[in-house]
């Protein structure tokens, strides 16, 4: 991730929780949340501004890494420690992330490229699959 992204995302965190997501929770169009992760190696906790989509009750997200060659560290976080928190605006919800099954992929898919296109883009830069990952609201 070049350094430029890693300031935007920084900055837009910052805004995010100085204004409860009056501003930062959208950009270029996209509904965002930030997602809370402990680092996989680290252990360190991490805040990541995302682009989110709805399916029911759940959250959706794409490890798209803007079509890097690998998935975004924070995928990685996830599946090793799926119960984490997102912030949508004011309020924290505690979510468990699973990766899309197969039967949900394809859906989830076709749903999230009709509202972002870029992630086409994204996928015909790299080899591998961009995975799809689902944030179910815990009770």
């Amino acid at each position: 991730m070049s350094a430029w992204i890693k300031v935007l995302m920084a900055g837009n965190t910052f805004i995010y929780r100085l204004t409860g997501g009056v501003l930062g929770s959208r950009m270029a169009g996209q509904s965002v949340l930030l997602l809370h992760s402990v680092g996989s190696k680290s252990g360190k906790l991490y805040t990541t501004p995302l682009n989110f989509y709805r399916d029911g009750e759940n959250y959706v997200l794409v490890a798209s890494n803007w079509g890097g060659k690998s998935h975004p560290g924070w995928f990685f976080n996830l599946m090793r420690q799926p119960d984490t928190t997102i912030q949508v605006k004011k309020q924290v919800l505690p979510v468990k992330a699973s990766e899309a099954s197969e039967s949900d992929y394809e859906r989830l898919w076709q749903q999230v490229t009709s509202q972002n296109p870029f992630y086409t883009r994204y996928q015909s830069q790299t080899s591998r699959k961009i995975p799809i990952v689902i944030l179910t609201p815990r009770k």
